[in-house]
Formats: C-alpha cells, sequence, structure tokens
C-alpha cells in the first residue's frame, strides 16, 4: 500500500500509550499525529509529559510534538486507545459518536454485543458487527477492541485446536508486572515472590476467550461453548506473560498432531502480509525448558505466541505451555494489528 492512514494515541503517556508511540515509529501505513492525555499533560511536550519506561528511545519524530487534551474531533479519524479503564468508557464512546474509529486496548467495551474483540488471526470477520453499531448506537464512527494480554495468549494457542471439538481449559498465568502499568506492584510486594491475585482478571480470560472462539451469525456472535478455569498470578518478570493449559478435547489427537496444528496456524493477517504480522503467529519450541520470557517474548518483534511442553494430562488429556509479549502481541501490537487489516479491508480510508 503507498497511502498512509493519520492516527493518533488517546492515553499516550502511559505503558500501553508508550507502546503504541515506539510501534508506530516509521510505520509504513500509519502516520501518528496526535497525542491525547489527561488535562495535566495537555500543552506539554511528549518528552516531559511522558514518563519513557521502554528500553528503546522515544521517537525523535515525537519527542517534541504537543500532547493534547483527549477531546472528540481533535484528533485524527483513526485513534488508538491506551485509557485507564476508569475514564475509557465514556471518551470512547464519545470519540465514537463524534466520528473517530477507535481501536481500544481498554476492557471498557469488549463484552458489548456490537463491538468486535478481536484477534486478527482467530476471529478476523468479527469485524462484521461494525455495520450493528451506527444502527444500535447511532454512531458516526465505531469501537473495536482487542483483549485481555492474558487471553489474547490463551486465545492465539486454542485456536488451532478448535478442529479438535475444544472442551474445557484450565489454566493457570504466570504474568509480568509491566502488565500493571507504572508506577505497577510495589516492589517489596512483587521481588522474590508471587502474587497470586490480580483484580478481575481471571473472569475476563474465562469470558472473552468464548466470545473471540466464537462464530459471528446473523449479525451476533455465539460464544464458543468451551468452559475456562482461571487462576492468574504476578510474577517477578518484566515482559512476557506464561501460561500453563491443561485442555479437554473431544477427539484425541496425539502430541504431534496438535503440535503440527500449532505450527499450521496462521489466519487473515498472514495472509494479507499485514506489516505487523509474524509470518508464524505460533512458533512450536521443542527444547524441553521452553519457552521462557527472557528467551522468547520477543520473538518477531513481540508479536510471536510461543508454545511448548505439548504432553499428555492424565486428567484433561494434553496441556502445554504458552508465552507472549503482554504489552505487544498482547496490547499496543495486536490493536495496530487489527487496525492494519480494517485498512486492508477498506474499512478506513486512506489518502
Amino acid at each position: 500500500m503507498n497511502r498512509t492512514v493519520e492516527v493518533g494515541v488517546l492515553g499516550a503517556t502511559g505503558m500501553v500509550g508508550q507502546q503504541f508511540v515506539a510501534l508506530l515509529e516509521n510505520h509504513p501505513w500509519l502516520s501518528l499525529t496526535w497525542l491525547g492525555a489527561s488535562g495535566r499533560s495537555e500543552g506539554k511536550a511528549y518528552r516531559e509529559a511522558a514518563n519513557w519506561k521502554l528500553s528503546t528511545l522515544i521517537p525523535a519524530a515525537t519527542a517534541d510534538r504537543r500532547v493534547e487534551a483527549s477531546v472528540p474531533g481533535r484528533g485524527p479519524r483513526l485513534v488508538f486507545s491506551a485509557l485507564d479503564a476508569s475514564v475509557a468508557g465514556e471518551i470512547e464512546q464519545a470519540f465514537a459518536a463524534a466520528g473517530h474509529i477507535v481501536v481500544s486496548n481498554s476492557r471498557n467495551h469488549r463484552m458489548d454485543a456490537s463491538v468486535p474483540l478481536l484477534v486478527p488471526e482467530v476471529n478476523a470477520n468479527h469485524l462484521d458487527l461494525l455495520a450493528r453499531q451506527s444502527r444500535d448506537k447511532g454512531w458516526t464512527g465505531a469501537i473495536v477492541t482487542n483483549p485481555n494480554c492474558s487471553t489474547v495468549v490463551m486465545t492465539m494457542a486454542l485456536a488451532p485446536l478448535r478442529v479438535f471439538d475444544l472442551q474445557q481449559v484450565v489454566v493457570v498465568t504466570e504474568q509480568a508486572v509491566s502488565g500493571a502499568g507504572y508506577p505497577g506492584v510495589p516492589s517489596m510486594d512483587i521481588l522474590g515472590n508471587v502474587v497470586p491475585y490480580i483484580g478481575g482478571e481471571e473472569t475476563k480470560i474465562e469470558t472473552e476467550s468464548t466470545k473471540i472462539l466464537g462464530e459471528l451469525r446473523d449479525g451476533r456472535i455465539e460464544p464458543h461453548r468451551v468452559v475456562v478455569s482461571a487462576q492468574a498470578t504476578r510474577v517477578p518478570v518484566v515482559d512476557g506473560h506464561t501460561e500453563m493449559l491443561s485442555v479437554r478435547l473431544g477427539a484425541s489427537p496425539d502430541p504431534d498432531e496438535i503440535i503440527a496444528a500449532l505450527a499450521a496456524f496462521a489466519g487473515r493477517p498472514q495472509e494479507l502480509e499485514l506489516p505487523s504480522a509474524p509470518r508464524h503467529p505460533i512458533v512450536y519450541a521443542p527444547e524441553p525448558d521452553r519457552p521462557q520470557p527472557r528467551l522468547d517474548a520477543n520473538r518477531d518483534r513481540g508479536m510471536t505466541v510461543t508454545v511448548g511442553r505439548v504432553r499428555a494430562c492424565p486428567v484433561l488429556g494434553v496441556k502445554f505451555v504458552a508465552l507472549g509479549h503482554n504489552t505487544v502481541r498482547g496490547a499496543a501490537g495486536v490493536a495496530i494489528l487489527n487496525a492494519e487489516l480494517m485498512v486492508a479491508e477498506g474499512r478506513v480510508e486512506t489518502s
């Protein structure tokens, strides 16, 4: 594509907002021209407003850009939302009503019946829900959401197994501290420790996954019948959510068949060769001690989910480990991939 789309970021100064800024640097299709944040950041240069915490430098093209208040109508038509859930709901609706297309990382609208909850390799056709938004809500714009960061990793790993009659899942997550934002979890709570509770996380994993894995019929999502039981923990890892899954399948594939299904998995982003799409969205690691966050979270610029240790489970049938970068594939990266899909399919105007 030789045309570009101007984009903005709501909540640009936070941790996920910073990932948006970093990932959009030199993007071939999307040009970051607008930064929105709270009133206390309005008018400041981005380098002053953002307490930059990524290991890369602030992009030079963005560092001196002025931050504006998150007011509908000020930014470009396509905006990414990294807003905190405490304020995201009303602001995102106001932007959609004013004609903006909001690609949101926030949880507020994920389970709305007319809002796509998108992992584009898994359920790209759910974008057809957008037709309901103008009819049901009267918006001239739209909202598209991506899931909770742990849900993204899990549904990527489970999607290839739908052909084996996916029935039950028990998952335990070991979630990185970057998922808690900044300042996040106090050091005295997390160093040398595991915190066996993340508020609201288990419910999001259990409910969002059935919508993502479900089927679109007659303008509605029929949730997948899989039953998910989740336990979420916070661990002293910077980036990368690790998940231990046990799965019951109606069919009885052997481990080699499951590994083959995982390795062969691809979706609409790979078909369209979208800029942020890894060639292989799932990589199987054959080593007995992989995946590991330090070694695998940044695979393919953080956009690949790594799966390992596929083996028999004496309770549910099969078990394995999955890992993904929580603020890239699980947040800003998947939102950008969602936007790329919308552009490639003509759902967003180019200039």
